[in-house]
């Protein structure tokens, strides 16, 4: 069972650029950290689509000999985390799919919202479905439309899903991208130093493959992408922003910018809010990797206490599926986070994380410090209590799993075994992100959903 929330997936698409399927290789392999289970690649040559999709980390899906076979000027990439016992190679991305205008490939980033009732109404149909992804809703609404062009038969799905949603669709000939009207996962335009155009989930795809940041795609924005053109921009719906606020909190790599902010500074500037709103006396300010290394340093900035990294992470432990006792998760725990003794006894430690979800490691993390000889352990959180699931793209445990919906702070802190515990809270979040309005999804923290 995993502590902590997990992104479903990134999105990559690269248009007009010779051997296209490599940039989206290279881009692929800078969003890995959003999806590690799965890892797929169509391309388009102008006559028909070429597709590779495979469970496993995109370094280990593609290889030189497999990126030749994917030939063309286009491709759209995909990389999947999936939830245990949904591991089909079936549910890996992107969807292919032959129709009567010819063949199209999809990538989705989000979640459908009305995806159970749309999939009933084209099952009564006579659809025929090959997996449990709501993404496959998509090819058969496109599919089953009676509009004669492809343009027309995406605006005409995309107006029948509700919930979130940034795509990237490759026909022969074009590319479409879009984000739903709340923009609730991040979707940016480039444009590559040789001419063409990428768009991914996070910019920092953008600065492995040398490409220059334009914009963000806009909720509610659909952009057509055909050969010799600029992109052309239709928008779809009126935009009514409710962005992701946990993509600032723990999902996006620090080095990109997303809904139009540097993270790096967004998780700075919340450690600082949480030491101006929880300060302690201590002797030194130490994160939990990675996750909490911005945050720990700002907190380090504002309360004038030295940062340190005490605590080293083993980036080589994959995830582990057999953990049948006790002591496997906690000799989990161990081989991925290892405390600097050095640096830890008989001092008092503030340790920073990003969040605590069901708070199993965070009991270990204090544990594993106070063993190492810390006098005191005090936990700082640079986001609110996790009290409720996500629906629009997060993998997250249920209700009665999310520890901060089911105990009190005091309870949470003699659970996980620390001296003090203190969140960041929402007001200060928002100020950290700069947020000007309610342009930001916090259903997570408070339970109010937008759809």
């Amino acid at each position: 069972m995993h502590d902590n929330l997990n992104e479903k997936c990134a999105v990559v698409g690269i248009f007009g650029q010779e051997e296209a399927s490599k940039l989206a290789y290279f881009s692929l392999h800078a969003l890995q950290h959003r999806g590690q289970e799965a890892a797929g690649i169509s391309s388009a040559d102008g006559r028909k689509l070429h597709t590779i999709k495979k469970r496993g980390l995109v370094m280990r899906v593609f290889n030189e000999e497999k990126l030749r076979t994917l030939s063309g000027s286009a491709a759209i990439g995909h990389t999947r985390y999936s939830t245990a016992g949904d591991d089909s190679i079936l549910d890996a991305q992107p969807v292919f799919a032959r129709y009567d205008l010819g063949e199209m490939a999809i990538v989705h980033n989000g979640n459908l919202t009305n995806a159970q009732e749309v999939r009933n109404a084209l099952i009564k149909k006579g659809a025929i479905f090959q997996t449990f992804m709501d993404t496959e809703n998509l090819i058969h609404l496109i599919a089953k439309s009676e509009k004669d062009k492809l343009l027309d038969r995406i605006i005409d799905a995309v107006e029948r899903i509700e919930g979130a949603f940034s795509l990237v669709i490759l026909s022969r000939t074009k590319m479409f991208a879009m984000r739903d009207r709340h923009g609730f996962r991040p979707l940016s335009l480039g444009k590559l130093p040789n001419g063409g155009y990428i768009v991914a989930s996070e910019t920092c795809a953008f600065d492995l493959v040398g490409a220059e940041f334009i914009r963000d795609v806009e909720p509610g924005e659909l952009l057509i992408f055909s050969q010799g053109k600029e992109p052309k921009s239709i928008k779809v719906f009126e935009p009514t922003p409710k962005h992701c606020i946990f993509e600032y909190v723990y999902f996006a790599r620090p080095d990109s910018s997303v809904f139009g902010q540097s993270v790096y500074k967004a998780r700075k500037d919340m450690g600082k809010e949480l030491a101006r709103l929880a300060p302690v006396e201590a002797d030194v300010v130490i994160p939990v990797p990675d996750g909490g290394v911005p945050a720990a340093i700002g907190y380090a900035q504002e309360s004038g206490i030295p940062y340190e990294m005490g605590i080293m992470r083993n980036h080589y432990i994959g995830r582990t599926f057999i953990e049948p006792t006790q002591e496997m998760r906690d000799l989990k725990v161990q081989m991925k986070l290892s405390p600097m003794t050095e640096i830890i006894k008989g001092k008092r430690v503030i340790v920073i994380d990003d969040s605590i979800v069901r708070g199993t490691t965070s009991k270990r993390i204090v544990r594993m410090l106070k063993e190492a000889g810390a006098n005191e352990v005090h936990m700082r959180v640079s986001s609110p209590p996790t009290t409720d699931p996500c629906y629009y793209g997060v993998d997250t445990p249920d209700k009665d799993k999310l520890i901060a919906a089911n105990m009190s702070n005091e309870e949470i802190c003699e659970y996980i075994e620390a001296d003090s515990l203190a969140y960041l809270d929402e007001a200060s979040l928002l100020r950290s992100v700069n947020a000007q309005g309610d342009e930001y999804c916090t259903a997570c923290f408070t339970g109010k959903y937008i759809v």
